[in-house]
């Protein structure tokens, strides 16, 4: 059988922690991830290597089809055209070109195939803005970026939970009018599909969480459950899937209720990602659900506190990794299949 291609690892922001998670995640892990290759500057990577005293090989390529030979040697890179130097952290509008340049030639590898998926490194929004970047955020630029009206659904998994929030970054006093059932519909369906082709789940289990306290106490505690999530429920149970709620969110994500259902829909952002980062921080990963290519990312930021020290944790990095490949896998034995 043919060897898969890789998959290919952006730069992230170069002021943060980017470049040690990279180096640390090929140096410390190589032996169980499946191949990867990033977009970057050769010669920062070296730098960061030798300021944190890490004797690590970095091989230049041209093509993705050279890393899987490369791999088990030294660190595969395909060089960036823009600047991509910078200092730790202290980011600045003068390396945007090139975290875009990143970002944007990773799409394409994956798109075409030369890479089996997309994982990327934290980036700083705000450095983007001021360079005049025109998206929210990263997920919606990829979204952009491959085209096809594509409606992109954040997921955060690990081994001890998934969860998905209806609503995302928006202020929670808007969160509450964004939140209908016909949203609450269209989130859960992505969600049993991605369950299915994503991760190899045939019948899938849905917990859907209330809004209220003890979801409503059916309508005397607020009306929401009754009348906005109720209904999207009754919708979206059909054969071959088990959808469950409004559960009272206090109660979703304890030991016994987490081994009742394979990802949790909450309502909006802290719901669904304050259980997941406070059971599985160093192990989360953000996986965009919706997209016609697999992306998944480190579930925290660009760390610029820490940056250059050499102690930040490739944990999440390594699992957005091997996550990424998993869920090739499983997309390709469902098409198969």
């Amino acid at each position: 059988m043919n060897a898969q291609p890789p998959s290919v690892l952006t730069m992230g922001e170069p002021a943060g922690i980017g470049g040690e998670l990279t180096l640390r995640a090929w140096a410390e892990h190589r032996q169980a991830l499946s191949p990867f290759f990033t977009l970057d500057d050769p010669a920062r990577l070296r730098r960061i290597a030798a300021s944190c005293g890490w004797d690590i090989p970095i091989a230049v390529i041209d093509d993705p089809r050279e890393a899987n030979a490369q791999f088990a040697q030294a660190l595969p890179v395909i060089p960036l055209a823009a600047f991509a130097d910078a200092t730790f952290g202290s980011p600045g509008p003068d390396t945007a070109s090139a975290v875009l340049e990143s970002i944007e030639r990773a799409v394409q590898y994956t798109l075409s195939g030369q890479a089996r998926a997309l994982v990327t490194n934290p980036i700083q929004k705000e450095t983007l803005y001021d360079a005049g970047f025109g998206f929210p955020g990263h997920t919606e630029y990829l979204a952009a970026l491959v085209g096809g009206g594509m409606r992109p659904v954040m997921m955060l998994a690990s081994p001890s939970l998934r969860v998905v929030p209806v609503t995302v970054h928006t202020p929670l006093r808007n969160a509450l009018d964004e939140l209908t059932t016909d949203a609450i519909l269209a989130q859960g369906k992505l969600v049993i599909d991605a369950l299915r082709r994503d991760f190899g789940i045939d019948r899938p289990r849905l917990a859907v969480a209330g809004l209220n306290p003890h979801a409503g106490e059916n309508g005397k505690l607020g009306s929401e459950d009754k009348d906005v999530i109720a209904p999207a429920i009754a919708a979206l149970n059909g054969p071959g899937v088990e959808v469950f709620g409004p559960v009272p969110p206090d109660a979703l994500f304890t030991p016994r209720a987490r081994q009742k259902y394979d990802a949790a829909l909450c309502m909006y952002h802290d719901q669904a990602l304050i259980p997941i980062k406070a059971l599985d921080f160093d192990r989360a990963v953000n996986v965009t659900l919706g997209l016609p290519i697999v992306r998944t990312s480190p579930d925290h930021g660009t760390a610029l506190d820490i940056a250059g020290k050499g102690i930040a944790d490739p944990s999440s990095l390594v699992c957005a990794l091997q996550m990424a490949a998993d869920i090739s896998d499983s997309r390709r034995a469902h098409k198969a299949a």
